[in-house]
């Protein structure tokens, strides 16, 4: 006889609840989003010669929705049901959208979402559609569309839940929190790509809180890494246009500037640039030879370590923890505009003997 188990998987919320603003008046909405692997690079530190260093990729790609915005999401939603919100509304360069769709649906919210004109992923777009979200796109960029939303949520009838909202940040916080748990303490170094700039934020809020509360003894360097063309945090100034082909990161006035600054100044490390084409090498890299398909803007994080490497940046002896914040599947046309089109060939042996020599 076949025994039956039942299997009960929870979310970031009701595993850290004690580090979240939550009570048991908060309903909780969750699609049982963390808990997301550290997977241990293994050619990435032969390829840039780094001896005794052990990096390990956060792969927040295998979220429910597939990007590490569900952690945020969840929180967001679920204290937005609390206030009596009917609905929510979002501006979002496509990830945002798609995790603030989903999870409004988990609970009858109506959802309306603000994308920029061209400047979103295909993948990220159909989610927000199929989850049934009322999306509308603006001539325009991501900034302009969030100021949009700031203006249509400031009466409280409309909860907003971007990044600016705490709640997201408060959620985004347990991926650190899960790092500590799997490694046993913080890593030296920890490298995010920067965009909106929440979850570098987040990230140290979540270090900090954690070795706080005696689960770590050291806190990381936050290395953050910004697209070249959209680097506004790097070159001291908000990016009217920004362009780069990572468009999760396509972000000229960062809502949580500040923040990344702290993170990036209490925790004594950096936040850089990176060119699309040390973005685009860094994406083949990591699907080629490690087996992990991530999102263009994943791939800054590890351009940026690849980058401070030829530097003779890390010590020996030390972990690095790179974020990839989406699953590579969100942008199918990017994934297929390296290589030729499919070979097509008779169904027969020889030619199949011939294609693949």
């Amino acid at each position: 006889m076949v025994k039956k188990y039942a299997v009960k998987k929870i979310g970031i919320i009701e595993r850290y609840q004690e580090f979240l603003p939550v009570s048991e008046a908060t309903p909780i909405i969750s699609l049982n989003e963390g808990n997301t692997p550290l997977i241990l690079a293994e050619a990435l530190p032969a390829e840039l010669g780094l001896k005794n260093v052990r990096i390990y990729y956060k792969f927040e790609g295998l979220n429910p929705t597939g990007s590490f915005k569900d952690r945020g999401m969840t929180m967001a939603i679920s204290k937005a049901v609390e206030e009596g919100a009917q609905a929510v509304m979002c501006a979002s360069t496509g990830n945002t959208s798609a995790s603030a769709a989903a999870f409004a649906s988990r609970c009858g919210l109506k959802c309306y979402v603000l994308i920029p004109e061209g400047k979103i992923a295909k993948g990220k777009l159909l989610q927000a559609y199929r989850y049934g979200a009322k999306v509308l796109m603006i001539k325009g960029n991501f900034d302009q569309a969030l100021e949009l939303v700031k203006q249509m949520t400031r009466d409280g009838r409309i909860k907003l839940v971007n990044s600016i909202n705490p709640y997201r940040i408060e959620g985004q916080k347990t991926a650190a929190f899960e790092i500590v748990d799997d490694l046993g303490d913080a890593p030296e170094y920890h490298a995010i790509p920067v965009g909106n700039a929440g979850n570098i934020t987040a990230y140290w809020k979540g270090y900090k809180e954690y070795k706080r509360a005696g689960k770590s003894e050291i806190l990381p360097l936050m290395l953050g890494f910004q697209a070249a063309g959209s680097a506004p945090i790097v070159e001291g100034r908000p990016i009217e246009k920004p362009e780069t082909i990572a468009t999760a990161i396509r972000i000229g006035n960062p809502a949580s500037w500040q923040g990344a600054l702290q993170a990036r100044d209490e925790s004594g490390g950096l936040i850089e640039a990176v060119t699309d084409e040390e973005i685009t090498r860094a994406y083949r890299f990591i699907a080629e030879r490690e087996g992990v398909f991530a999102e263009p803007a994943s791939a800054a994080a590890v351009a940026g370590v690849r980058k401070l490497a030829g530097r003779g940046f890390f010590k020996e002896n030390t972990r690095i923890v790179i974020t990839l914040t989406g699953s590579g599947l969100k942008d199918p046309d990017y994934a297929l505009s390296f290589d030729d089109k499919i070979e097509i060939i008779e169904p027969e042996l020889d030619r199949v003997k011939e294609a693949v020599h």
